[in-house]
């Protein structure tokens, strides 16, 4: 008979064995989890933390097909997240894309946006690029200036040949095959690279991405996360008959390559010798590259570590990118590859569409910042800029204006499709500036101007997609494939005016350009005036002259546009019209003499004379715009000056017009009315803007000296 109280014992022994046991059950897991950490396993560590999904409900993670909750290879595994040691914090990561065309020079930068907003280590990146983009992002990587970041071009010409022998039925063309020359194409030094596609949003750090290396075996060379649809599964419709994969197959828009392993295992031979085999019996690629490197794997599967999904969510119509996640930490890095982008179909589309968003319309000024603790070298220009701006004085008055002359502007050139015909000897681009309020303006411009045209918009990166759902939505704007538009983006309380126009200025293509103003409609008449005009007056022949466009406004927001110069003199004569800013500023025009072109029947030469901001022709090699001259207030003037001081003719044309149209006032002009610090600053402005033309000119500049100290 046991003695009394034993049972009691009994039981807290009990207990106590249970907790021991499940301490023992959670010992293993963790054990688990670190000889995975520690390349025990194939799989990747889990991380055992409660999950909540998107849609709010709890539940179990499936695998791709349905199945139960672990995965039993963990790549695609929600709860599964790699708790992988980073890279040393200032180790040079190296990224490749492939870009090429406008708008994917656009993807481009969204999605460099997001790693930079991630980011914690230097990035070297690696763009393979058509002759567009490579223009594009060469002028925009080097105005953004951001601290540790590298840009290395390779030209996707001189790659075509590699590639054009693939039938490639994919929306992409020849560029969706050129990853597969990549380790042939990126210094032979270079060990690792990640890969990506333009469609591609990050929502973590890249280097989380870079630490996956690790996991690779001395075999292993490539990095894929597992395709996210049934499309290599086959039978998808009658006669669907897929490249081969190893089950589901892969997706390349996310890609870990390890360079080295792949120079050393003949890469180039492997892929091609597996396109041409393929190619027997295959009529095209349809998912590009992707099928190509699908088939290397079925055939050498060695060479593949799989990712977690969680590393390319894809959102096509047929995803099923859902099941690898459950809630928005987890995710990684979203892959738009349908052909709809952002209006696929997807349960959390609206979720991924903001996060694109949030990026797509960042302020990317703000990414301009140096890595805490590495090297940030600046490139040679930002550091100039820096030394400038630190010897300025913050008792200095005008230090608004002198902050502003030296802000370098991120500047995105030929933001959309530019296919302008090739110009003619005697062709004229009209080129003007404008912000997100004058927009309206822009259809009625191009009604009257029918050529080429070259337009700098100063926008911030919110209003630059503002602009581009504008003129997709406008049959006119659409339809002109020979206007460019050029994006400064935003920064500083005051407008660069000749900033941008210079931008505009630098893009003509054309021999000849009009500055104008973006308020102004020219004569319909006047484009094919202009270029008959040039050469009458044979300006090819090394003649230097400005041709003088008369300037006109009218005080109404309707009236009949004339369609020549009786029907403007008739509407001069009964005040409809206006000599430009007659009631304002006379003297700005008054040296075109209004009195004598009214009976002219040839171009008449007119001298300078003070103030003096005529619209004007001149060869595109003329000299630029100031850039001190920032907000209201002589940028036209210095410009004219610097025309007269290298010795253009004034030609005033006799059958040439444009009509200023009425609009509120600009904030700089108010500033300029209300503002006597305002207006000392210009002043201070004019006086410097003197002395460089004394020191370019010698006693030449005399003559304007007087006109510049005139308040």
């Amino acid at each position: 008979m046991l003695p009394r109280g034993r049972p009691r014992a009994l039981g807290a022994a009990a207990l106590l064995l249970l907790l021991l046991l499940f301490g023992f059950f959670l010992f293993r897991e963790d054990l688990e989890c670190e000889r995975r950490e520690r390349g025990g396993s194939r799989a990747f560590p889990c991380v055992l933390t409660p999950r909540i999904p998107l849609d709010g409900r709890p539940r179990g993670t499936a695998d791709l097909d349905g199945g139960p909750q672990v995965d039993h290879r963990g790549h695609n595994h929600s709860d599964c997240i790699p708790p992988l040691p980073l890279p040393p914090k200032c180790e040079l990561l190296h990224v490749a894309i492939v870009c090429a065309g406008h708008k994917s020079s656009r993807d481009v930068i969204t999605l460099v946006k997001s790693m930079l907003f991630y980011r914690k280590n230097p990035l070297r990146l690696h763009l393979v690029t058509d002759a567009v983009a490579r223009s594009i992002l060469e002028t925009l990587f080097h105005t953004w200036m951001v601290p540790a970041v590298r840009v290395s071009f390779y030209d996707a010409d001189e790659l075509k040949p590699q590639v054009s022998w693939i039938p490639n039925k994919h929306y992409s063309g020849l560029y969706g095959l050129m990853k597969l020359v990549l380790p042939g194409v990126l210094p032979p030094d270079l060990a690792r690279v990640i890969v990506l596609d333009t469609d591609v949003t990050f929502a973590s750090d890249i280097a989380e991405l870079w630490a996956l290396f690790v996991h690779f075996s001395d075999e292993q060379a490539i990095g894929l996360v597992e395709n996210q649809s049934n499309w290599y599964l086959g039978n998808l419709w009658r006669n669907h008959k897929p490249w081969p994969a190893l089950g589901r197959g892969f997706n390349t828009g996310v890609i870990l390559l390890r360079l080295d392993r792949l120079r050393q295992a003949g890469w180039e031979q492997i892929w091609k010798l597996m396109a041409t085999q393929e190619l027997l019996a295959l009529p095209a690629t349809s998912l590009a590259d992707q099928d190509i490197f699908n088939a290397v794997i079925k055939g050498h599967p060695g060479l593949v570590q799989p990712l977690p999904c969680i590393w390319n969510v894809q959102l096509s119509d047929h995803t099923l990118a859902e099941r690898c996640y459950l809630e928005a930490a987890d995710i990684k890095v979203i892959h738009w590859n349908s052909p709809k982008k952002l209006r696929v179909k997807n349960k959390h589309v609206e979720f991924f569409r903001t996060l694109h968003l949030t990026f797509l319309e960042y302020d990317g000024n703000l990414l301009r910042r140096e890595l805490f603790g590495c090297p940030s070298p600046l490139p040679p220009q930002a550091e100039q800029l820096q030394q400038a701006l630190a010897q300025l004085s913050e008792e200095d008055a005008c230090l608004a204006f002198r902050q502003q002359q030296l802000t370098m502007h991120r500047v995105h050139i030929t933001f959309l499709p530019h296919e302008p015909p090739p110009p003619g000897p005697y062709d004229v681009t009209l080129v003007a500036q404008l912000s997100l309020d004058r927009l309206q303006v822009l259809e009625a411009l191009c009604r009257h101007w029918p050529g080429p045209m070259s337009l700098g918009l100063y926008l911030t990166d919110a209003e630059a997609q503002q602009f581009l759902r504008f003129v997709e939505a406008s049959a006119v704007l659409s339809a002109r494939k020979d206007v460019a538009y050029h994006v400064v983006y935003r920064e500083g309380p005051l407008y660069p005016i000749n900033q941008i126009r210079n931008v505009a200025l630098a893009q003509a293509l054309t021999p000849y350009v009009f500055l104008s103003d973006i308020d102004f409609l020219p004569a319909h008449s006047l484009y094919d005036y202009l270029r008959a005009s040039i050469k009458q007056l044979q300006l090819g022949s090394g003649r230097k002259a400005a041709l003088v466009v008369p300037a006109f406004e009218t005080l109404h927001y309707h009236f009949s546009f004339p369609s020549s110069k009786a029907e403007l003199l008739a509407l001069l004569d009964a005040g409809s019209l206006y000599t430009f800013r007659y009631h304002e500023w006379p003297r700005g025009h008054a040296p075109t003499d209004y009195a004598r072109w009214r009976e002219a029947q040839a171009p008449y030469r007119v001298q300078w004379a003070a103030d003096y901001e005529p619209y004007v022709v001149v060869p595109r090699d003329c000299p630029r715009y100031d850039p001190r001259f920032v907000g209201f207030g002589w940028n036209k003037v210095a410009h004219i000056v610097e025309l007269d001081a290298q010795e253009y003719e004034l030609l005033v044309l006799p059958e040439a017009f444009a009509i200023h149209l009425p609009h509120t006032p600009s904030l700089d002009i108010s500033r300029f009315r209300s503002s006597t610090t305002y207006r000392d600053c210009l002043q201070a402005l004019k006086e410097e803007f003197h002395q460089d033309l004394s020191r370019r000119y010698g006693a030449a500049a005399l003559k304007y000296l007087t006109a510049l100290r005139q308040p």
